[in-house]
């Protein structure tokens, strides 16, 4: 756990790989962070697991089932006392699409990684995950 003030609110994300390629999606809502981009999840339910949650959360927003990897890093602060937490993930079934949250889906390439506007929360954690798959620096 990092040195930061006491977590209030868990929020999970999916670094959905395709092989090589990120799915980033574009939020919609709320207003101050609709146009940002960022990796698909949401916030853990009192009393749920945060792996459950994150499947939930991709089979809510893209209407795909995932089986989930390794974790990127540890906790990522977020603003509010939030923390998130990433794992790897891939797609089992279903075609990804933006059901909730989310006006865009786009797969990206490793070269493509850094070309959306990713949101704060969501910037250290791909360019962790760059690093955790070896793809090299932007």
């Amino acid at each position: 756990m990092t040195e930061w003030s006491v977590v209030t609110v868990i929020v999970v994300g999916a670094a959905i790989l395709d092989g090589v390629r990120l799915l980033a999606a574009r939020r919609s809502a709320p207003s101050a962070l609709a146009g940002g981009w960022e990796l698909p999840g949401g916030k853990v339910e009192p009393d749920e697991d945060d792996r459950a949650a994150l499947v939930r959360e991709c089979r809510e927003e893209l209407g795909v089932e995932v089986e989930l990897g390794e974790r990127v890093g540890d906790d990522w602060p977020m603003a509010g006392g939030a923390a998130l937490r990433v794992w790897t993930a891939t797609i089992v079934s279903g075609q990804p699409r933006p059901l909730e949250e989310h006006s865009q889906l786009r797969w990206l390439e490793p070269d493509e990684w850094f070309d959306v506007a990713w949101l704060a929360a969501d910037l250290p954690v791909v360019r962790a995950l760059r690093d955790q798959q070896g793809h090299p620096a932007a």
